[in-house]
């Protein structure tokens, strides 16, 4: 553990020089929603391959790079991609830039995936503000948070109850609304992937309160919270959920979703940065 504790550290140092201000959110952009990032006034742009420790995803939409700058006068760190449980990453490996994010003192976390809409009033293109999540490889053993505890970052025990932030997600209402975006509310649910779900799976999921289903987010919104980073989180709808067997799921068809889903991401972080102090 002090190996791990040793890498987080050794990051964040390499990374901190870049840039003197402090930071006040860190992004992470999923499949697809990597053009959220154009958003940004440039400072700095570092590709993973080049940040010691750093994981380095090998799906594509992932760009694979961080760019730091400012979005509406905030200062950010955004991930243009994230590594995956299913790529063969450690939890930990996973996990690890929310860590140094922590660790450099970024007090808030924005995450957002690509997600197959489970509800069937979801359509692809639709945003989906996540109220909660069910925690399906964590249900498996695979919680991020197994192992020794780091005390320094937050307790053995965290409180999940409130992992979305409430005001937080209030704003983002009160801005989709002034913007005229039709804001989906939803719960969404994280497995390891990477096959998509069977129409068995996908139908056990609605039956238990499921709106959105996708292979990414949790762990990281389990880790941020544990070290008591105040989190928001969107699902973009890539595909409609297929229940009955009669449509084929590709990841082709959830890249396409993302130049639709994108710009309206962009516009409700923008007016959230704007009315947030």
């Amino acid at each position: 553990m002090s190996d791990y504790l040793s890498e987080i550290n050794h990051t964040a140092k390499y990374i901190t020089p870049f840039w003197g201000e402090k930071i006040q959110f860190g992004i992470i952009l999923g499949s697809g929603l990597g053009g959220v990032a154009d958003a940004i006034e440039l400072i700095k742009v570092v590709p993973y391959k080049d940040i010691p420790g750093w994981p380095v995803s090998s799906v594509p939409g992932h760009a694979g790079r961080m760019v730091l700058g400012k979005i509406e006068g905030k200062n950010v760190m955004v991930l243009q991609g994230r590594t995956h449980f299913y790529e063969g990453y450690s939890m930990q490996q996973v996990t690890l830039p929310i860590r140094v994010m922590q660790k450099m003192g970024i007090p808030n976390l924005i995450v957002t995936n690509a997600a197959g809409g489970v509800n069937p009033d979801f359509f692809p293109g639709d945003v989906m503000l996540i109220v909660d999540h069910l925690n399906i490889i964590g249900m498996t053993g695979s919680n991020p948070l197994i192992g020794h505890n780091l005390d320094e970052f937050g307790p053995r025990f965290p409180d999940m109850s409130q992992a979305y932030d409430r005001e937080f997600r209030t704003l983002v209402k009160q801005v989709s609304l002034q913007l005229g975006i039709d804001l989906k509310e939803g719960v969404y649910a994280g497995l390891s992937g990477p096959s998509f779900e069977t129409p068995a799976d996908l139908r056990f999921l609605r039956s238990v309160g499921v709106d959105a289903v996708g292979m990414s987010t949790i762990p990281e919104v389990i880790v941020a919270r544990h070290g008591g980073m105040r989190v928001i989180g969107f699902s973009g709808i890539s595909n409609k959920a297929n229940l009955d067997g009669s449509t084929i799921t590709t990841h082709e068809e959830v890249l396409r979703a993302g130049d639709v889903i994108a710009p309206k991401m962009e516009n409700i972080i923008r007016g959230f940065f704007r009315k947030i102090n």
